[in-house]
């Protein structure tokens, strides 16, 4: 059974994954640092220093002051507005990474498109692909497949 597990650990996708994890582990660092550091703060000025988290629903009927003040009672609440924050982080989040992500698709090279002629055998003319005879020379080039 060890060996079978030492097998497993020691083939390529699951070494791949565990430094994928690793990697995605210290971006999403990156990212949450990028967006509640850099994007947010112009963002909450914008919307007025809009802050969700205290918004909630009493279902004591105590009346409570806050979502603090419910929790340090024990009052039951539903505390609407941490969901509402976190949707909004999280939009905010993947927007950032769709950005990043499309800049570096721009970086990468396209790939080459196709070919779409092949040599002639007999005189290394290029011919398109579907030709059956050779423009050039006149032989009959075999059809690829």
């Amino acid at each position: 059974m060890l060996r079978e597990f030492k097998e497993f650990i020691a083939r390529g996708n699951v070494i791949e994954l565990a430094v994928a994890v690793v990697i995605g582990a210290a971006f999403g660092r990156i990212i949450t640092s990028l967006v509640e550091g850099v994007i947010m703060p112009p963002i909450g000025m914008l919307l007025g220093n809009a802050d969700f988290s205290n918004l909630f629903v009493d279902l004591s009927g105590q009346g409570p002051a806050s979502v603090a003040v419910a929790k340090e009672r024990g009052l039951p609440v539903i505390a609407y507005g941490a969901f509402l924050n976190d949707v909004v982080t999280f939009l905010i989040v993947a927007f950032v990474v769709f950005l990043i992500v499309k800049a570096v698709n721009r970086l990468r090279a396209a790939p080459p498109p196709p070919p779409n002629t092949k040599d002639c055998p007999h005189c290394l003319t290029a011919i398109p692909l579907a030709a059956r005879r050779c423009a050039a020379c006149c032989a009959e080039v075999p059809a690829t497949a």
